[in-house]
């Protein structure tokens, strides 16, 4: 298959809505950007496809020319044996360029996709957690892979098949035109009996591989989401592994189906271009003889227009879809901007000055919060289902105030909803309050370096995270500079120094997806000697202990008296006999604080904590001791 036709084919296949699409102002301006630092690469880039283009259309006039002289006998061998070896110097230079063209097509296409993927990468990261909460991973992963490889294709492909078409295309008419005009007239005549058709084939074509693509993009998403841990042991547990196996190979199928259709289509398409061409090849020959006979043209130009034939239908064929296969790419490019221009939610601001390491105090000044909407936060196509939502925000919290002095233990406790763990994510500032202030050694979160701010806070959550590392990574990605001694006095602080050591691979042990080879309370425990490795002076546990067993719980709260102690914390307890001691217990109803004292004082008050206290004693759920 020569590269003008597979050219060609790639072209057919792209989608031709996408030449309808109207892109945003400023897009092309925005791809030159790209492209600035690759300048002097594509100019290369270009003039070498130049090159390979000019040589394919001298080489063929040189075939002829060794044919004139030996129909004519004209000349002397010597002659047509340096043609012969001009034409294989040609030949060397023409792989020579083919191999530096690669090389400047690869590092401009290369160099494309990794400053796409780190702009992306680097900017998504800095989006806020609602961010995440609405996208689909799935959608978000093709940005960074199927569209920044689209975008890079405009650089590659596009813009080296339409210089190299666009050029062979002038050349080659130009010179069968001086050659014999009635030859070329009628060789582009026949143009429409394989172009139309064609055509058709590319629109069968552009169906069944958008097709295809939602197919794997489904089986993708399906994979993903049944691959992991927690996805299995749900299939598991509700034995569907049947039925998914079953829809699995519905959409299998299918694509193997649209598979062998488009193997078919695509045999079709070259066999149809090789019998046109061959159509034209025997006109070359039969009218080109007859001319040759009557002395209106020579031998040597008969076998020069049946080779220039062979470069004339494919640039024609991928010429006529040139528009959308630009403004494909242009598509690709417009949806990794739509990533980059949605801008992050929390920003650091330009005066921003570092928290005080020596106050650790928090304070709540009147603080309102309501949760961002959608517009605001994410995109309609990075999202699986994506409905207008009406109303507008929902406040969560209202008129909150409360402080927390340095080394102090708050807690806040209150049924689920209550606005708790909002409270506790406005701290670290994951959210920025719509109303009031939320201030950390009396500065206000918004005016602080965010540095500053998450190193000086520490956060265990109900379902601590571990990623498929081991635990020297996870404990790492807490201050990457500690050494061996800072570990393991981590993890005895947290009380599972003995469980590590017991380990065959001790520190190098893989904790496995999400850190499921781990049981809850060890999970918690690590993260917690994640916490005490990063050395925090203020201490955020967002129900640390809700979900596990009486005997991890008892070890768990042993970890985190040592995490606590000395340090500012802020703890949303599940079981109250956890936070009988605390300095300061809020209770929370409706993003509002509804009680406010220590444990004695709240059950004297006889209000809803000593009615939650009441209730927890009543369920038999107080049988663990408090924290220190």
């Amino acid at each position: 298959m020569s590269t003008p036709a597979m050219a060609a084919m790639r072209s057919l296949r792209n989608d031709p809505g996408a030449a309808s699409r109207e892109l945003p102002k400023g897009t092309v301006r925005r791809v030159l950007g790209v492209a600035r630092p690759y300048r002097r690469e594509l100019t290369y880039f270009l003039l070498l496809v130049t090159g390979s283009s000019v040589i394919g259309v001298v080489t063929p006039l040189l075939a002829g020319d060794i044919v004139n002289r030996i129909s004519r006998l004209d000349g002397t061998a010597g002659d047509i044996v340096r043609i012969a070896l001009f034409i294989a110097g040609l030949a060397v230079v023409d792989a020579a360029i083919s191999v530096a063209t690669r090389w400047f097509s690869a590092r401009i296409g290369e160099g494309v996709i990794y400053d796409l993927r780190s702009r992306v990468f680097e900017h998504v990261q800095r989006m806020p957690l609602a961010f995440f909460t609405r996208t689909q991973t799935g959608a978000l992963v093709s940005r960074l892979n199927n569209d920044v490889i689209g975008a890079q294709r405009a650089f590659t492909s596009t813009l080296s098949g339409v210089v190299s078409n666009v050029i062979g295309l002038v050349l080659t008419a130009g010179v069968m035109l001086t050659l014999s005009w009635q030859i070329t007239l009628l060789s582009l005549v026949m143009v429409p009996l394989f172009v139309l058709p064609a055509r058709r084939i590319g629109k069968r074509l552009q169906e069944i591989t958008r097709e295809s693509y939602g197919l794997n993009a489904s089986m993708n998403a399906t994979m993903t989401e049944r691959f992991n841990v927690a996805g299995a042991l749900l299939v598991k547990l509700f034995g569907r592994q049947s039925s998914e196996a079953e829809a699995f190979r519905g959409r299998a199928a299918r694509v193997r189906d649209i598979g062998v259709l488009s193997a078919m289509y695509g045999r079709t398409f070259f066999t149809a271009l090789t019998l046109v061409a061959a159509l034209a090849t025997a006109l070359v020959y039969g009218l080109g003889g007859w001319l040759a006979f009557t002395g209106s043209l020579s031998a040597g130009d008969v076998v020069a227009l049946a080779l220039l034939l062979s470069r004339l239908y494919g640039p024609l064929t991928a010429l006529a879809n040139v528009r959308v296969d630009v403004m494909s790419a242009m598509v690709s490019f417009d949806r990794v901007f739509e990533v980059l221009d949605l801008q992050p939610m929390i920003r650091e601001a330009p005066d921003a000055v570092p928290v005080p390491a020596d106050d650790r105090s928090i304070e709540f000044d009147s603080v309102s919060f309501s949760y961002p909407s959608a517009q605001d936060v994410s995109l309609p196509s990075l999202e699986e289902v994506s409905l207008p939502e009406h109303g507008g925000p929902v406040d969560v919290l209202h008129d909150v105030s409360f402080r927390v002095e340095p080394g102090q233990l708050v807690a806040l406790v209150g049924h689920s909803g209550a606005g708790k763990s909002t409270i506790a994510n406005l701290v670290p500032r994951i959210y920025d309050v719509t109303g009031g202030s939320v201030r950390v050694g009396g500065i206000d979160v918004r005016t602080a370096t965010l540095d500053s701010l998450r190193d000086s806070i520490g956060v265990v959550s109900q379902d601590a995270h571990l990623f498929h590392d081991s635990i020297r990574a996870n404990l790492l990605y807490a201050r990457p500079d500690a050494g061996e001694t800072e570990l393991w006095t981590a993890l005895e602080g947290a009380r599972i120094a003995a469980l590590v050591r017991s380990l065959p691979e001790g520190l190098d042990t893989v904790v496995g997806d999400r850190g499921y080879r781990m049981s809850g309370g060890e999970k918690q425990r690590l993260a917690i000697a994640r916490v005490l490795l990063k050395a925090p002076g203020i201490v955020i546990l967002d129900e640390a202990t809700a979900h596990l067993d009486s005997e991890s719980e008892v070890a768990v709260q042993h970890a985190l008296d040592a995490a606590l102690s000395g340090r500012t914390s802020l703890v949303i307890a599940h079981r109250l006999s956890t936070i009988r001691s605390a300095d300061q217990i809020l209770v929370i109803e409706n993003g509002r604080v509804a009680e406010s004292g220590t444990h004695d004082e709240l059950l004297a008050l006889r209000g809803r904590y000593a009615d939650l206290y009441r209730t927890q004693f009543a369920a038999g759920a107080d049988t663990q001791p408090a924290v220190a």
